[in-house]
Order: C-alpha cells, then structure tokens, then sequence
C-alpha cells in the first residue's frame, strides 16, 4: 500500500488534468465535514477529530430527544444497531471516501460522485443510550476505483467498544 494510503500503480494521487507526479492538496476535516451529504437529523458526525489517508476519528452526541428513540424499548430506550451503523459509515466510508477521492482527483471532482454505503459486517458489543458521545475510528483497507474498505469501531466516552467491523462504500456519479 502507498505512502497516502490508495493502492495503485504510480498514478495514485493523479486526476484528470493534473499531471503525473502532482501532490494534491488534502481537504482539512471541516472541509469534508461539509462535503458530508448526510444532514441533520441523519447526520452522526458532529466533528472530524483526525483525518489523514489511512484514517479517521470522529465524534457524535446521540441527542436524548432524537425521534428513533420513542419507539425502540419506550421506557428504557437505547440506540438501534442499524443507526450505528450508520454512523460508523458515515465517518468510516463517507467522510473518509470523500478525503481520499479529493486527494486523488481533486476537490471539484468530489462534486461529481456521492459515496454510497455497500456492505457491513458488524460485531455489536455494547449499547449507547440517548445522550452518550462516542468516537467512530476508521483504518483504510484499501481505497481503489472509487471503493473503499475500512476497518471501523466505535467506542463510548469511556472507551468502552460499542461496536466494530468491517464497511465498504463506492462513489457513483450524482
């Protein structure tokens, strides 16, 4: 695997237009944050921590009055797994998808495409009720034609492992 994390022969980090050898210019987390196109109240990413081509560490609050929560245990609601996971994709496969595709092509190409979730394997180990935070940490696998494989975890303030697994997300043209 590459330096920046892509696999591929020499052209890695070259897009169209650009020439061989060029170094493009990262995002910085916010800028990807706001190329994010899940929004509130979908969005599980409240800041971007560390990002760099071999990972990311994110951060949410899950807000106690969030809608999912009437209905999934009333009385003694917890967050639903498959809320989690999308929150571990969203960091792990969309954020860091879209750092990768801007360091790759660039910034205008991100515009172009729309990383999309493709498969999950998921070990659940814990529960986060209304009002915790967690930290989402994501480790590429590989980033290649546009997909994208990333080990993901997601552990409770206290560190505790909420969840982790294996993710995979693709871009496609908008």
């Amino acid at each position: 695997m590459a330096k920046d994390g892509v696999e591929a022969s020499g052209s890695a980090r070259n897009g169209p237009g650009s020439s061989p050898g060029a170094d493009l210019a990262p995002l910085s987390p916010a800028e990807v944050l706001e190329k994010v196109p899940q929004q509130a109240p979908f969005r599980f990413i409240d800041e971007i921590h560390e990002l760099d081509s071999e990972h990311i560490v994110a951060s949410y609050r899950f807000p106690e009055d969030s809608d999912f929560y009437r209905g999934h245990f009333p009385g003694n609601p917890i967050t639903p797994g498959v809320i989690l996971v999308e929150a571990m994709a969203q960091a792990g496969v969309v954020a860091q998808g879209i750092y990768l595709y801007a360091l790759q092509y660039s910034a205008e190409e991100v515009e172009k495409v729309v990383t999309v979730f493709t498969d999950a394997n998921v070990e659940f180990s814990g529960q986060v009720l209304p009002g915790d935070r967690v930290t989402t940490s994501g480790r590429v696998r590989f980033f290649r034609r546009k997909k994208l494989r990333a080990d993901v975890e997601m552990r409770k303030e206290d560190g505790t492992l909420v969840c982790s697994g294996e993710l995979s997300g693709m871009g496609v043209p908008r």
